[in-house]
């Protein structure tokens, strides 16, 4: 049984999805293994909280000037063509948005500010590796009247994990889905579940979503 202070909150549950940029999908360049093939399940969980109604945010990177990670710094500045703005390679993945969706807002993301993609979907543009770290994205949740975060998408050990910690650090409620996460390992998700993760599959997250009651 779930502890009672971790259970999630399905009926006030938004979902985050990180760092799905097509720079970052298998086979690309700087691209991270089994990233692509999580788009299946990931898909499945945007179309349940669409249709459920609940507020779905994608966090973005964007490299630009020398805002960027001490460890990406030299390749970055060494003309490194990785999620930089107005490239192809920094849009979302494909089929991530109803129909074609929207061409990201770069400017408006960088200046920080959160870009509506559809009813109550946004991308969110963050200069690091956790996604509440300069960012709006505890403003934008709680405005939501969300307690319950349910995160997906790109490399587990860096992005999705510090984003989890910042969550939690903030009384989220938070659940990771285990099989619409990239760069997973069972290490990884007993760490990440000893800090009050919750470890659903998606399609279990896809029936409480459809179904809170």
């Amino acid at each position: 049984m779930t502890d009672p202070h971790v259970a999630p909150h399905w009926e006030s549950s938004a979902l985050v999805t990180i760092d799905m940029q097509r720079d970052f999908l298998s086979g690309r360049p700087y691209g991270l293994a089994g990233t692509t093939e999580i788009i299946p399940s990931l898909r499945s969980l945007i179309d349940a909280f669409r249709a459920a109604r609940r507020p779905i945010v994608h966090i973005v990177r964007l490299y630009q000037g020398d805002d960027v990670d001490r460890v990406r710094r030299t390749l970055i500045d060494g003309g490194g063509e990785l999620v930089r703005p107005g490239t192809d390679g920094r849009l979302l993945a494909p089929g991530l948005l109803p129909g074609e969706g929207p061409d990201l807002d770069d400017k408006l993301l960088l200046d920080g500010r959160a870009q509506v993609l559809g009813r109550d979907e946004y991308a969110l543009f963050k200069p690091r590796w956790g996604a509440f770290y300069r960012t709006p994205l505890d403003e934008l949740l709680r405005g939501h009247g969300i307690d319950t975060v349910v995160f997906a998408g790109c490399n587990l050990p860096n992005c999705p994990r510090a984003s989890m910690f910042g969550a939690v650090e903030r009384d989220y409620r938070v659940v990771l889905a285990t099989d619409a996460i990239s760069q997973a390992s069972e290490q990884g998700f007993r760490e990440v579940a000893g800090i009050g993760v919750v470890l659903v599959p998606t399609a279990e997250i896809v029936a409480r979503v459809t179904t809170p009651g």
